[in-house]
This record gives C-alpha cells, structure tokens and sequence, in this order.
C-alpha cells in the first residue's frame, strides 16, 4: 500500500516509491529503492524534500502515515476550488485551422533550438537573430489559438528532448504570459528566456545528461552547473535582455530556498523566474525521457500542487493551471461511457468540461468512429459524458496526438 509521510519520519528498512518533488531537483531521478542508512536520507533532507511515499507492501510502515488514495482526493478536490474561475482568453481562430501552422512553427523552431545548441557546444555564441523570429512565430500561433501549438509539446522523441523541450517551455512562458495579461516586449522576453533557459546543458556532458540511472552527487553537481553556465553563455550575447539572464540563472531555483544555484527564497526570486520553474517542471515531468516515463499531464499538474507549498509560488501555479486547464490540450482521458478521448480545447466556463475527440472503446478494446464531443454540453447536442480519469496513452496503445484534429 502506498503512503505519505513526512521526510522526518523516514527509517531504514522503508521503500521509498516516490520522493514529492520534481526529479530535476534531486539526484534520485525517480528511482524506487530501500532506504538502508543515513546516507540517502541525507541527500533526500538536502535536496529540500519534504515528504515521500512509501510502499509498505515492500518496506516497513509507519502509524501516521496517510493513504495515497486520501491525499489524491483532497488535493484534486483542492485543484477543483482553486480554478472555479476562467480566464477570459478568446481564441482568434478555430484549433483546426491553426493546426497546419502550429505545425510549420513548431518544426522550424525545433530545428532552431537545435542548430543554436549544437553552436553553444562548439564553442559558438547565442544569436538573438536566431531566436526572436522563434519566438514572435510562437507568439502568434498562441495568440490566433493557443490549443493547437499546446497540443504539439507534448509530443516529444526522448533523443531530441533538450531540443523539443526548449521549445515547449518558450510556448508555455508565452501562454501562461498571456494569461497574466502581458503583452508585447515583455510577453517577448519571457519567451526568449523559455527558448534559451537550458542553452547551459550544453556545457553538460551526455554521458551525465542522458544517463539512464541514478547519479552520483559528483555528476549532480555537474548538472546543477546548468544555470550558471547559460547565464555565462548568454552574458556574451549581444543584445541580450536582464529577463532572459534571469530566468536561465534562476528556473530551478524553489521558494523555500531548496533551489540552485543560488538558494534564492521567496520574494528573492523574480516573477519571471517562478514562471519558468512552474513550466520547466511541468515539461520535464509530462516527458518521457531515458531515466523516466512522462506523467499524464493531469497526474503532473495534481503532483506540482502537492510539492506547491515548498517548491512554487501557489498562486503563479493556479493561474498557470487556469491556463492550460485541469486536463491539457492533448490529454487523453477515459469517460464515464468507456470511451477514450484526446482532449482538443478548453472550455472557459468550466475547465473540468473541455472538448475532445473520442476514438476508442475500452469496453470492445477497440478503435471507434472519431467523434467531437463537447462535455460542457448536454446528450444529444454534442455532450452527456464526463471525465473520470486521465490515462496514460501506453496503457491502451494508443496515440492521442493522432487525434488532435479531423482527418
């Protein structure tokens, strides 16, 4: 039985099955091992996390512990109160037509990212002439409909996702910017700092970037050099603007001054800056990648409000949540009919209630006629269904990016 618990009250002879806290920020990854001395249980205290969850099927119990199932209901239920409100974005176009252009950005901005990293590891300098126009075609893919480029990062090959990721974190500073109501130069900085957040991994070598496993503290501390060594980088470019240094020195940094690599705490830490740790870790934990599988995005978004109170600023994680939704443009969920659905947009009045494509039965196992359903509906005009789960895609076999729009 899984169960959470306090780091204080952590014991040898415990399984840890999950440390609550983004793998970026420890050197545990997402390992499952036996805690056997004080040594892990040092590193978990230093890495500044706070609680764990222990299988007690596989390791000693603890009284006081709380059952999974009990913490998961009240912190959805917390989810639920925190975004009763829309935020009043109005697309300019439908997803479908701005599919075929979200899709024409996103292949060049990919290509980008990777030609820009691929020079910084040569020794080459960051060109902003590379990375505004990046960012003014990802601006305005957002600004016609969000859903359509916010469904495309999900879609990643874990070889290219250090490239694909920078991509996906410019595309949400950019939206989850909107949603605050910034807007020109300042919506533009934010996505310059997304594109160029980790142009410092770079200066990591693969073997330790992409190791499967878990890292030693030596090779931690090697990537924990990551923000320095883009701050560095981006110090010899020219033109280069304080947000965008900003956010490369300080996205892991965390409000309880667990972060690097600085320890910043709290009001230390710049707005921008909270908003790139609240996307960097969103990305990073939806994606699968050598040492893990992505969560569903509804799992991660319930996981990040429940390491909110140490690692994020609540109130910048509830507008962010308002702005990608509770279940995220290409989620796929299971409802109550036994259908499976892609999620395609938001509904703004009610964010548990979006629209979605359905195209599987789990009862028959089998693929059915795609069809657009609108939850926020009632049956016999398009709705008559909820959501009762996300899923993840590998459970069923199936491919909701596919989905996303008609064929």
């Amino acid at each position: 039985m899984l169960k959470k618990i306090p780091v204080d009250r952590l014991k040898p002879g415990m399984f840890v099955h999950e440390l609550c806290g983004d793998w970026m920020s420890h050197p545990f990854w997402r390992a499952k091992f036996t805690l056997n001395g004080g040594d892990d249980l040092r590193r978990i205290v230093e890495s500044g996390i706070r609680h764990v969850y222990i299988d007690t099927d596989r390791g000693l119990d603890d009284q006081d512990a709380v059952a999974a199932e009990a913490v998961q209901a009240a912190v959805e239920e917390e989810i639920v109160a925190a975004l009763s409100a829309p935020d009043g974005q109005v697309a300019r176009v439908s997803v479908q037509q701005e599919m075929v252009r979200a899709r024409k950005v996103h292949e060049q901005a990919h290509k980008v990212v990777r030609t820009m990293m691929s020079d910084v590891r040569l020794g080459k300098a960051v060109s902003l002439g590379d990375a505004e126009p990046v960012v003014e075609a990802i601006t305005g893919s957002v600004l016609r409909n969000g859903s359509a480029l916010m469904g495309l990062i999900g879609i990643k090959n874990k070889d290219d996702y250090t490239f694909l990721h920078s991509v996906s974190v410019c595309t949400l500073m950019i939206a989850f910017g909107r949603s605050l109501g910034l807007a020109g130069d300042a919506l533009r900085q934010g996505g310059i700092g997304g594109l160029l957040h980790d142009i410092g991994k770079m200066k990591v070598p693969d073997e330790v970037l992409n190791k499967p496993g878990r890292l030693t503290d030596a090779e931690f501390e090697l990537i924990k050099q990551h923000p320095g060594d883009g701050h560095a980088v981006l110090l010899e470019t020219p033109g280069i603007g304080p947000v965008p240094l900003d956010i490369t020195r300080h996205h892991h940094e965390r409000i309880d001054g667990s972060g690097y690599p600085d320890r910043l705490a709290g009001d230390a830490i710049s707005t921008m800056a909270r908003m790139a740790a609240i996307v960097d870790v969103y990305d990073a934990i939806t994606a699968d990648r050598c040492y893990h599988k992505g969560m569903p995005a509804a799992e991660a978004l319930r996981k990040m409000w429940e390491w909110s109170s140490a690692h994020f600023d609540q109130k910048l994680l509830q507008a962010f949540m308002r702005c990608v939704g509770i279940y995220p443009v290409g989620s796929l969920v299971r409802l109550e009919s036994g259908r499976l659905g892609v999620v395609t947009e938001q509904n703004d009045a009610n964010l548990l209630t979006p629209r979605l494509r359905v195209f599987f039965s789990t009862r028959s196992n089998s693929y059915i006629k795609p069809e657009l359903v609108d939850l926020g509906r009632k049956l016999g005009s398009g709705g008559g269904d909820r959501i009762v789960s996300a899923e993840a895609p590998d459970k069923w076999g199936v491919d909701p990016a596919r989905f996303l729009v008609a064929e």
